[in-house]
């Protein structure tokens, strides 16, 4: 049983005609890193996969904002340097100014099997359920993301998706990173619909609302129990686990 709710009123098509899924946070658990990186960094490994996470994201609105895209560098480049930076920031000296290089040279091999363990993030326990279900009702599922493809189809094979997901999208193709207009007209290129006959699903806020914007009828998987974002608009549907995407689908 899912645990769905309509946030405001609104015209819903009767039936979508397809689902597009996030990958990060939605699909697949970017928060899974935390007991690899607790292992290579004791003390530190939450720390760490939360920084990440937030430095990651940060990169891609910095490099889509400034100077029209020109300083854009591909997700699995961010990434990098978003784990970089946070174990900088976190686990490199205690009480010192400035980074030893020393350490960061000797934290090359951990760097690499955090950015290894990153292309085989854990699903969700439910998703591959639910992906199973919209497969087998003829709907058309998609991923819609900011990672570039090799990323994503490591990812999909890592988790057992092979099979379930016709589109594997990628924002690199346009090299600018959601929540720009032309990162989500992907999701529309891809199935040959409109916006407002798609479900676009996400755990992140930010993206949630950007594709509500854009005009996906939209669900919100609030897996952590968050508000939403106070910018004065609230997606479709909210629910606390992927599960709620089947109510869009009523039997």
């Amino acid at each position: 049983m899912s645990s769905s709710s309509v946030l405001e009123p609104t015209h819903l098509a009767a039936r979508p005609g397809a689902v597009l899924f996030d990958a990060y946070g939605t699909l697949f658990d970017v928060y899974s890193v935390a007991q690899l990186a607790e292992a290579l960094f004791p003390g530190h490994g939450q720390a760490i996969s939360v920084l990440w996470r937030d430095k990651q994201i940060e990169y891609t609105r910095l490099v889509s904002a400034c100077n029209h895209g020109a300083h854009y560098q591909a997700f699995s480049v961010l990434t990098r340097s978003a784990l970089i930076y946070a174990i900088k920031k976190i686990a490199s000296h205690a009480g010192q100014t400035g980074v030893d290089a020393e350490f960061m040279h000797k934290a090359e091999p951990r760097i690499a099997q955090l950015l290894a363990q990153y292309q085989a993030l854990q699903a969700f326990p439910e998703n591959l359920a639910v992906l199973q279900t919209l497969k087998a009702e003829g709907i058309p599922i998609g991923i819609l993301s900011n990672g570039d493809l090799p990323m994503l189809h490591a990812a999909v094979e890592s988790a057992g998706f092979t099979g379930l997901v016709d589109h594997v999208i990628s924002v690199d193709a346009i090299r600018t990173y959601k929540t720009h207009p032309e990162a989500y007209a992907l999701g529309e290129q891809a199935t040959g619909l409109p916006a407002g006959a798609i479900v676009f699903v996400s755990s992140n806020a930010w993206d949630a609302l950007g594709a509500t914007w854009f005009g996906y009828q939209t669900l919100w998987v609030n897996r952590y129990h968050l508000p939403f974002e106070e910018l004065g608009t609230q997606p479709h549907r909210t629910g606390t686990d992927l599960r709620a995407v089947l109510d869009f689908f009523p039997t």
